[in-house]
């Protein structure tokens, strides 16, 4: 029999819109996974991260945030936990040094990080069709958005919609996820990493990565708007900055959706405004092929060149940004 990763990978498509929307399957592979094992584990990462920790519940999923002393991202984590381990997934390519980072800061604390990457398969899943699908393996799925649920199969998360459809991270066992790839493939559409990036980006979540580390204050990604910052916990590293950007009104940037018909378009890309042709008025957060040529990204920008409506990729006079409906409201802080 043909293991998941035969089955899932070989026949990787560039997917669309569309077919998203429809229903697809992804073999997530450019994630990387770290558990923190130990009694003070909640109480450590409390300490270190932009959410709140100490009362991360067994059914929850949280987005949360690792910054700089100066407020800006090292990276940004999705967040679980199990009765033994809480587990932050990240990208691959930063997971070394973010977890050694980590790892210098935790002194006498009784808590051990642990990369546990290669203990699952980790298969995105989503669309109008995602349900009925799992349904084949769960009696029941999370009720809603950043919720999940533990199974024999392996655990379910619930992240956040895209294209009006829910989508679920399933880890689970080589083993199962082989016995459950033939059957995905032959109702989903298959995408691979390509494919979860161009959903996660409808989805309006933001990813720090190797291009675009200490380049943004949470706000500046819309992190708070997606629940990723507790304004109310104790201090982190960078706390008095995120905290000042909210409170002060200063933060005059923000990440918008757009299309831009460019393939070569990468995290840490800059754009520009013909307005200000000399500086860039932002840079690109995420990117993933759309399926028409170009790509579809999250961008960073100056509200000023968003609310004017005229960005440019690369230069100003390059290839303008199509920009896309959110599937949430910027609530400018513009004051």
């Amino acid at each position: 029999m043909n293991n998941w990763n035969q089955v899932l990978t070989q026949e990787q498509e560039s997917l669309g819109a569309t077919q998203l929307a429809t229903g697809f399957v992804a073999a997530v592979t450019d994630q990387g996974l770290i558990a923190f094992t130990g009694e003070e584990s909640a109480s450590f990462l409390h300490s270190q991260l932009t959410n709140d920790v100490e009362h991360l519940g067994p059914g929850d999923v949280r987005l949360a945030g690792y910054c700089s002393p100066k407020g800006r991202l090292l990276a940004s984590f999705l967040m679980w936990r199990t009765d033994e381990s809480i587990f932050l997934q990240l990208p691959r390519a930063i997971q070394p040094a973010v977890q050694k980072r980590l790892q210098m800061f935790i002194l006498r604390a009784k808590t051990k990080p642990a990369d546990v990457s290669e203990q699952f398969v980790t298969l995105g899943i989503g669309g109008g069709d995602a349900e009925a699908m799992l349904q084949n393996w769960f009696d029941a799925l999370p009720a809603k958005p950043f919720s999940k649920l533990d199974h024999p199969l392996g655990t379910l998360l619930r992240v956040a919609d895209a294209f009006g459809a829910a989508r679920y991270l399933w880890l689970t066992s080589p083993e199962t996820a082989s016995v459950a790839a033939p059957v995905l493939k032959e109702r989903l559409a298959v995408g691979g990493n390509e494919g979860w990036r161009l959903s996660e980006i409808h989805a309006g979540i933001p990813q720090v990565g190797p291009g675009t580390q200490e380049q943004f204050v949470p706000q500046m990604v819309n992190f708070e708007l997606l629940g990723g910052v507790n304004f109310k916990k104790g201090c982190y590293p960078g706390q008095e900055i995120v905290a000042r950007s909210q409170y002060l009104g200063k933060l005059k940037r923000r990440t918008a959706l757009a299309s831009i018909a460019d393939a070569a378009a990468a995290p840490g890309a800059e754009v520009f405004s013909p307005a200000d042709p000399e500086q860039p008025c932002g840079m690109v957060v995420n990117t993933a092929r759309n399926g028409t040529g170009g790509v579809d990204a999250l961008v960073e920008m100056k509200l000023e060149a968003l609310e004017a409506g005229d960005v440019r990729f690369g230069s100003a006079s390059g290839p303008a940004l199509q920009f896309k409906p959110l599937p949430y409201v910027l609530d400018k802080l513009d004051v």
